[in-house]
């Protein structure tokens, strides 16, 4: 007597159905479709975990860059004279003091400067 695949297959269909919920049209109904989607829709969920990583880091540099100019100073100069003067701060630290504390980023600019003068 052969095995038939009712129950298992129904519960394989709705749990991958559950998971494309929000897809558009056929998507999210067809199973054949919904899976295939839904491979792809991981392969992009991870390769995205790690490019957020990349494009965050990209901001930063943006908006440092932004604020040490507006004291005189380039990027990679004012990251030099930073390491110089033993000021660990990361780029995240950074970005955000430049947008929302500039008197404090331009007091580290300065001390930047300072440790480039030596």
């Amino acid at each position: 007597m052969r095995v038939k695949t009712g129950v298992v297959r129904t519960r394989r269909h709705k749990k991958l159905l559950k998971q494309a919920r929000g897809f558009y049209s056929g998507r999210r109904k067809h199973f054949r479709k919904a899976k295939e989607q839904l491979e792809r829709s991981l392969v992009y969920a991870y390769r995205d975990r790690r490019q957020k990583k990349r494009d965050f880091r990209r901001l930063w540099i943006t908006r440092i860059n932004a604020a040490t100019r507006l004291n005189g100073l380039t990027y990679s100069t004012f990251m030099h004279g930073l390491k110089l003067a033993n000021i660990e701060l990361d780029r995240k630290i950074l970005a955000d003091m430049a947008m929302n504390f500039p008197e404090s980023f331009t007091q580290i600019a300065e001390a930047s400067k300072v440790a480039l003068a030596k």
